[in-house]
């Protein structure tokens, strides 16, 4: 049966929305389409409603899914897809979006709602900004000018379940109209020591587009690879809570503001 829409009136930005994901099933003959070249799927809903939140298992198309060109991802398949579509009020530009997601530091602190607890968690412990992509060289969040197109950068992160991973971070795409970056685990993530995703099976990809003066519009795709962990999945409410979540960092708006997404 189709997952039903999950849409809260409210970015990664990193991947960590998509641990918790199900296995529900979905019609195989619609799946993600991310605004590249054709119409995209799941559609943009209004400021009210936005975001509205996707979620698809393996169950039937996930071995043989064929991701999109425009993700740029090589394997096929997947355990799950969190998808993220929204609207929201920015009008800083371009420039402050990059600030925002380039300010790793600030992703501590991110709340998301635990539908175990019934309450707000912290859902990122830890972040920071990294030299190099080996070791463990922090430095200063990312300003603007080093967010170039074409530009990979690495950073560490935490969240409330997972060991630290280290991720990259590639600029796609810089314009005064549109703001494209991806995200991929480069070390393994695990959870009481035992690892879940081993490099590569964490990635998301994030568009932003200009829609008028003080409106833009937001699309996420998180993967986890078809190999990931059996651990991961059977958390479909916690992956639409923990999406939602970064996307209301990267839209400026509370993490932690009622309601949640999926109580």
């Amino acid at each position: 049966m189709p997952l039903a829409w999950r849409s809260a009136g409210i970015v990664p930005l990193v991947v960590f929305a998509a641990i918790h994901c199900s296995e529900v099933s979905t019609r195989a003959e619609v799946l993600p389409q991310p605004p590249c070249e054709n119409a995209t799927f799941p559609p943009y809903p209004d400021l009210v409603n936005s975001p509205a939140v996707k979620v698809w298992g393996r169950a039937e198309s996930g071995r043989d899914w064929t991701p999109p060109a425009c993700t740029e991802w090589t394997d096929p398949g997947f355990t799950s897809l969190v998808v993220t579509a929204a609207r929201f009020r920015h009008d800083s530009g371009v420039e402050e979006l990059l600030r925002r997601v380039g300010a790793i530091s600030k992703h501590v602190g991110i709340r998301y709602w635990s539908t175990t607890r019934k309450r707000w968690q912290t859902l990122i412990t830890d972040a920071h900004a990294l030299s190099e992509a080996s070791g463990d060289l922090r430095r200063k969040d990312f300003t603007p000018g080093e967010m170039a197109e074409g530009r990979t950068l690495y950073f560490l992160q935490e969240d409330n379940l997972s060991g630290k991973a280290i991720y990259r971070m590639r600029i796609r795409s810089v314009s005064p109209d549109r703001l494209v970056f991806d995200t991929e685990n480069i070390g393994d993530v695990r959870y009481l020591w035992m690892p879940i995703f081993h490099p590569g099976e964490l990635q998301s990809i994030t568009f932003l587009d200009r829609e008028s003066q003080d409106v833009w519009r937001y699309y996420s795709i998180m993967r986890t690879g078809k190999n990931a962990s059996l651990l991961t999945a059977g958390y479909e409410a916690s992956s639409i809570n923990r999406a939602v979540a970064f996307y209301r960092y990267l839209a400026g708006i509370p993490t932690d503001k009622e309601p949640p997404a999926s109580p």
